[in-house]
């Protein structure tokens, strides 16, 4: 049923520090008003002062992403007070329907509307219409979430594979895991290697495998030196970063079946696409040893859309509200 018949829909993407909101009239999104979460003490508060601001009809239902676990259609911000409670929003604010998806779910549901210009090609073929796709994301942590469709109807599976232990694929990353792993105990793929703080860590573990005297430095200066050629082991730290990035996310796509392609979002990795596409990434999602065809026909690709949140806030709603 379309959105249209059934009046505007409020879209937000609620973060620790920062929100966005706007408004669907089921055609096109309004311009995205952006809100510090510390200037409001409720996101009720937050969103009844959007709504006084917003020149148009009120919303009568509303899609809110949010950065945190989500149960029983409610989340408990672990970086801010505000407590997301769609339940209590719903007549709180008047709404025929509040739904509250955790954010890796919300980019899982913009995959199927991204147009190429959205995306940047790491190789494969075309994937297979209708199955499942899966979105990856190194960012402050490590998200995964699929998109499944079956009979017309689709769900997205959000998953806690970031916590899932990081593997090595060679003498070298065992020796820099074996490092992580005095240290820390378990090594997850998220504190190990694939987030803002994993490629810190990666970055001080090599330095000890190594022993390499380095300054230390977080994940945008690794980077940065990584990409100036300022600094060999931080260079050397993102290359195993996107090796890493790519044996996960092969392992991953055939654990899904996500033969309708793989996807690569998050904050860090679209600052580097050059250096993602000539990494061994794509060598390493491949090697599966007998699945290596499997995984050769898969196509993986970059999401550089930086409100790619609010296409899937759409898609969700044009396929769940009625």
């Amino acid at each position: 049923m379309s959105i249209g018949r059934t009046g505007n829909i409020l879209l937000a993407d609620i973060g620790g520090t920062n929100a966005r909101f706007a408004l669907s009239n089921g055609e096109q999104i309004g311009t995205i008003d952006y809100v510090k979460v510390a200037d409001h003490p409720t996101v009720r508060e937050a969103i009844a002062d959007v709504l006084r601001r917003a020149d148009s009809e009120k919303p009568v239902r509303a899609v809110l992403a949010v950065a945190g676990p989500v149960t029983n259609n409610r989340c408990v911000m672990t970086n801010s007070p505000w407590v997301i409670d769609g339940n209590e929003l719903q007549p709180a604010l008047g709404f025929e329907s509040v739904h509250v998806l955790n954010d890796f779910e919300v980019v899982a549901w913009s995959l199927p509307a991204l147009q190429p210009a959205d995306l940047i090609p790491l190789g494969g073929q075309d994937g297979i219409s209708g199955e499942p796709l899966l979105v990856v994301g190194p960012g402050t942590g490590f998200g995964v979430s699929c998109l499944v469709e079956r009979h017309g109807s689709r769900l997205a599976v959000v998953t806690e594979a970031g916590h899932a232990t990081l593997p090595a694929e060679n003498e070298r990353e065992e020796r820099v895991i074996a490092a992580m792993r005095r240290r820390f105990g378990h090594v997850s793929i998220e504190r190990g290697a694939l987030s803002g703080s994993g490629l810190q860590s990666l970055y001080e573990a090599m330095a000890e495998v190594d022993e390499a005297q380095v300054p230390q430095r977080d994940a945008a200066g690794i980077t940065k030196a990584a990409l100036d050629g300022t600094c060999e082991l931080s260079r050397a730290t993102l290359e195993m970063f996107c090796a890493i990035l790519g044996s996960v996310a092969g392992n991953l796509a055939v654990t899904f079946g996500a033969r309708g392609g793989v996807y690569i979002a998050g904050g860090i990795v679209p600052r580097f696409p050059d250096f993602l596409s000539a990494s061994a990434f794509r060598a390493r999602f491949e090697a599966k040893g007998r699945f290596q065809d499997y995984l050769r026909n898969i196509p993986t690709r970059l999401v550089m859309k930086p409100d790619a949140s609010f296409v899937g806030l759409k898609t969700f709603a044009d396929h769940n509200l009625d």
